[in-house]
């Protein structure tokens, strides 16, 4: 008798385990191809598919050193002493795309891409609160129109992880009154740009933006605080909401597309049946994927991390506030559980995969997951950032065409991408990490400001003209 209870009592522990494992598992199932059996060639894309680069203000133009939040950031230094920025670089010129723009839309002309992602500084257009540059705002005026005379589309991204000095000062997004600030500039830019401009993002990457920040403290300010870091996610969200409704309530408000930008990192767990391993990566996507879907789903915000923060609201009018989503995919991060919850939500590389010069690998299947599980949201996706670190540029061309598969792949199952933005059109200022990063399809020489087609790269020209020859 004991032995048939021991029995049944270990038979329901293991039912209960892999109810579990189903449970912690279901919202998003690591996915794993056979690419030797997979023609990565085989590739279709509708005819008004668009085909674009992307880039942002800070990282490429050059002149942010005095006035905005990240330009203040390179001059600080770590309570250990160390530089804020791998090997204490400064943003300085960056690629000077302030003045070489020109040249730089004539190198997106050549890679035969249909349209630019880029983002306007906050802090060039409004260097003081309540002050607007009008020779700033010309800047951008002209870009857009040397972008149309070419054939490309702009793009306009209105926040991509910086903003005034000021702004910061006055506490940023930590404080909901500041939310205003920003819904002022973003109406100075649309009001400027709405005849040029047909899609606009809000919002780059507010996860990534919050957790650098306010988690990690690789951001400015700098802070480690989670329940700050929960404050600042919902004020951003209500940024983006606000954004878009003011923007809907301007002329021509109602036939521009005005969307959000989310960074899908997926998270795995390190051992497939382990279940505490599955609990751990749970717990991270739920603060930093799922927090945000389902808020743009149902108007709901929940951040919750045990013993660190419990915050939840509901964010009226989220839910009707995109008529596209952004989508940035680069990877994916494994979890492993080793008693300590704060060092087990520490990512890691998922093991046997080819790295890329950053701390993850090449994983493509992500980004047909990443599809899929944005797709319940319910409205068309443009991916808005993919690309690889690849100094040596010996991965990027395969980079390219996995990934490339994978939106094929997603499109031809029924998912509505629209576009495809690769990161970035030219190596730039890799935020914390300087630059050692090479993301650019076309290699710049930071002392001659010299730009050069990378050989990788043509296997993105190579794609975009199969496509459309077709």
């Amino acid at each position: 008798m004991k032995k048939k209870n021991l029995i049944i009592s270990m038979l329901l522990i293991t039912i209960l385990y892999g109810v579990g494992l189903w449970k912690l598992n279901s919202r998003d199932p690591l996915l794993q191809w056979d690419w030797s059996a997979i023609d990565a060639s085989e590739k279709k894309f509708p005819s008004d598919f668009v085909w674009g680069v992307a880039s942002a203000a800070h990282q490429v133009e050059g002149g942010h050193q005095d006035i905005n939040n990240f330009g203040w950031w390179e001059k600080q230094t770590k309570e250990n002493g160390e530089a804020t920025i791998k090997n204490n670089d400064k943003s300085g010129d960056a690629c000077d795309h302030w003045n070489r723009y020109p040249e730089d839309i004539q190198l997106m002309k050549d890679l035969n891409v249909d349209s630019y992602r880029f983002s306007v500084s906050w802090s060039k257009i409004m260097p003081q609160k309540g002050v607007v540059d009008s020779l700033a705002l010309l800047h951008y005026i002209q870009v857009t129109d040397s972008l149309l005379t070419k054939g490309i589309q702009p793009m306009v991204t209105l926040h991509h992880f910086t903003h005034p000095l000021w702004f910061q000062e006055l506490g940023a997004f930590e404080k909901e009154e500041n939310i205003q600030y920003f819904v002022d500039f973003s109406e100075t830019v649309y009001l400027a740009l709405k005849d040029k401009v047909k899609q606009w993002c809000t919002i780059n990457e507010p996860g990534v933006y919050m957790f650098d920040a306010y988690f990690s403290g690789m951001f400015p300010p700098g802070k480690s605080d989670p329940e700050l870091a929960a404050l600042v996610m919902e004020n951003l969200m209500k940024a983006h909401v606000q954004v878009y409704q003011k923007i809907k309530s301007l002329p021509d408000g109602a036939q521009t597309e005005v969307g959000l930008v989310k960074n899908m990192m997926q998270m795995d767990a390190n051992g497939k049946y382990n279940i505490m391993d599955h609990l751990i990566k749970y717990l991270a996507d739920s603060n930093y994927n799922e927090v945000v879907l389902e808020l743009l789903k149902s108007d709901e915000f929940s951040f919750y991390m045990p013993t660190m923060v419990d915050r939840s609201s509901t964010i009226k009018g989220a839910n009707k506030s995109l008529d596209f989503i952004g989508l940035n995919y680069y990877s994916h991060y494994a979890f492993n559980f080793n008693g300590n919850i704060d060092e087990s939500l520490e990512p890691m590389p998922y093991p046997g995969e080819i790295m890329t010069d950053m701390d993850y690998g090449m994983y493509p299947e992500g980004l047909y997951r990443a599809i899929k599980r944005i797709s319940k949201i319910g409205v068309p996706i443009i991916i808005t950032e993919n690309g690889i670190a690849d100094d040596k540029d010996n991965r990027r061309a395969d980079f390219i065409d996995q990934y490339l598969y994978a939106v094929s792949k997603a499109i031809e199952d029924g998912y509505d991408v629209r576009g495809y933005y690769y990161w970035s059109l030219t190596d730039n200022f890799e935020w914390n990490l300087g630059y050692g990063e090479r993301f650019g399809l076309y290699h710049v020489d930071f002392k001659t400001q010299n730009r050069t087609l990378k050989e990788g790269a043509k296997k993105y020209i190579e794609i975009i003209k199969q496509a459309k020859s077709k």
